[in-house]
């Protein structure tokens, strides 16, 4: 079975990290939530007030819903991985 994990990150705007840690917890991470094919999700925050939310998925992904504008230091950035190895 392929797995693949899709990356959600995104840089808050200026001293908005909180809020967009909260709406990714509130808003977005609950949009995929009950997805066919979805096995795991979590978030992250980073340093430079970064957010991330990696979705796992043994089917087609899901999209995370953008953001509000006003919490966003630049457009949100995606990446998909297929899984080659678990150990």
């Amino acid at each position: 079975m392929t797995t693949t994990a899709w990356m959600w990150e995104a840089r808050a705007a200026e001293g908005r990290a909180a809020e967009l840690r909260e709406w990714a917890a509130a808003e977005a991470v609950p949009a995929v939530r009950g997805a066919a094919g979805l096995t795991r999700t979590e978030l992250f925050t980073a340093p430079g007030e970064r957010v991330l939310v990696i979705t796992w998925w043994t089917g087609e992904p899901v999209a995370l819903p953008e953001p509000p504008a006003g919490l966003l230091a630049r457009p949100v950035h995606r990446w998909s991985f297929t899984s080659e190895l678990v150990e």
